[in-house]
């Protein structure tokens, strides 16, 4: 599999925009976000031999997971390593980890994310330190229709406090949610007092037995959160000494975040789920069930946590740090002049939305779905991985890497590929629709 050297357009005027569809068809694919879901795009138009660009905030690839480097995925390599980009590695002589090993984040960059990054298709068209903050349809603004799906996208991007316009024929969003953390409030609004207060609140999920194992050890911690990053702080935090954990949830029980232990068709996930229901049963935890937290004040060298339960106030005091695995949050902010269909519950793509609303649909797993679902009404510019989910928290690394695989075929022109459907997930063993009636779906 071979690429074309590209020759990217920087933009110095506005009038330098493509006469034709013949000079549109010449420009690259731009690619945002050299995570997993973005280098796979990569991959796969590689193998298209498709000209693209991948623009990366971060100073490496996979920069926003060596974040979380510490933290062990619950779902083995072979859910992790998308079909084409293996080709590629497996062509340079490659040697794959073993497939059914669960690995941690840094693995998965270093073994991974930075051999693809690596290979001399890819490596020459990745721009790192580099921020796209704006795109546009080349000389219309986000009302003007005249000839829209006729003009080539314009990122502008910083670097090092210059910032360059790059023409694109298509965009590939896949920037994610992870540096978007939703506050701790029940409101999902953040405010001053949590602002001043971030120094006691940790958002994401810590190196708690690593480089901050003293910033919880011998101290009172409220983790705030039901899901399984939530599961996993709390895991890591029951292995120091002294320290007493808070559980706050905003789930109806606490059974309900245990998952589908032993019926769950990935072993780990379902060991998450086990633990913590050992745990809890073990009183090793005070859960506070469903609590909605309406503010957290400081009160001398502690926090108080302000909120209801079961709608009577409550408060819960003496605590010394808040570590918030609250979910996150797309970034649209860049895209004010691109048309977007976004729902307005979950900020998913539209079609997406029902079948991933948690208020829907509380399976783990999630239809096959591609370009067609993905679709905007901006021709040509597709949100993908996370991102696509919005606000929703049951995204896989496989799902994206379909997404991907659909999206490329059909930008380059094989839409029976993009038509059909090849992605396999595991079942989570717990599964509902309708979450009032409770039925079983799976």
């Amino acid at each position: 599999m071979t690429n074309n050297k590209v020759s990217f357009n920087i933009l110095t005027n506005c009038c330098d925009t493509p006469e034709s569809m013949d000079a549109l068809s010449t420009l690259p694919i731009a690619i945002i976000g050299a995570g997993p879901v973005g280098l796979a795009a990569a991959a796969h138009l590689v193998s298209k031999n498709e000209k693209f660009i991948l623009i990366e905030s971060g100073s490496s690839v996979g920069s926003n997971i060596l974040k979380w480097g510490h933290v062990r995925l619950f779902s083995p390599w072979q859910y992790n390593i998308d079909k084409v980009a293996l080709e590629l590695l497996q062509e340079s002589g490659w040697k794959s980890p073993e497939l059914e090993a669960l690995p941690y984040g840094k693995d998965i960059a270093r073994d991974y994310l930075i051999p693809l990054a690596n290979l001399p298709q890819i490596k020459p068209f990745i721009k790192l330190n580099s921020k796209v903050i704006a795109i546009r349809k080349h000389g219309l603004d986000k009302m003007k229709n005249a000839k829209r799906d006729e003009q080539s996208f314009v990122l502008y991007v910083e670097k090092q406090g210059q910032t360059e316009r790059i023409e694109a024929k298509a965009v590939i969003d896949a920037t994610g949610t992870w540096g978007q953390p939703n506050p701790v409030n029940a409101d999902n609004v953040w405010t001053r007092d949590e602002e001043s207060l971030k120094s006691n609140i940790t958002y994401g999920i810590p190196d708690i037995s690593g480089k901050l194992r003293s910033k919880f050890e011998h101290k009172r911690v409220a983790v705030v959160g039901g899901g399984h990053s939530a599961i996993n702080t709390i895991l890591e935090l029951s292995n120091l000494e002294e320290t007493e954990i808070v559980w706050i949830l905003r789930k109806n029980r606490v059974e309900d975040a245990y998952g589908g232990e032993d019926l769950d068709a990935l072993p780990a996930r379902g060991q998450l789920g086990s633990r913590i229901h050992q745990l809890v049963d073990s009183g090793k935890i005070t859960v506070h069930t469903p609590f909605l937290i309406h503010q957290v004040k400081a009160a001398g060298d502690t926090l108080t946590i302000h909120g209801t339960t079961k709608n009577e106030e409550s408060i819960i005091y003496d605590i010394n740090e808040i570590i918030a695995n609250t979910g996150s949050r797309p970034d649209f902010d860049f895209l004010r002049e691109i048309r977007l269909d976004i729902d307005s519950a979950t900020e998913s793509v539209s079609k997406l939305a029902p079948l991933i609303d948690p208020n829907l649909h509380s399976c783990g797993t999630v239809r096959p779905h591609g370009e067609a679902e993905l679709r905007q009404p901006e021709k040509n510019f597709y949100l993908v991985g996370m991102k696509s989910y919005g606000r929703a928290p049951t995204f896989l690394m496989a799902t994206g890497y379909e997404q991907v695989r659909s999206v490329v075929a059909h930008l380059t022109g094989d839409q029976e590929a993009a038509k059909r459907v090849e992605l396999d997930l595991p079942e989570t063993g717990v599964c509902s629709t309708n979450l009032i009636a409770k039925s079983s779906c799976c």
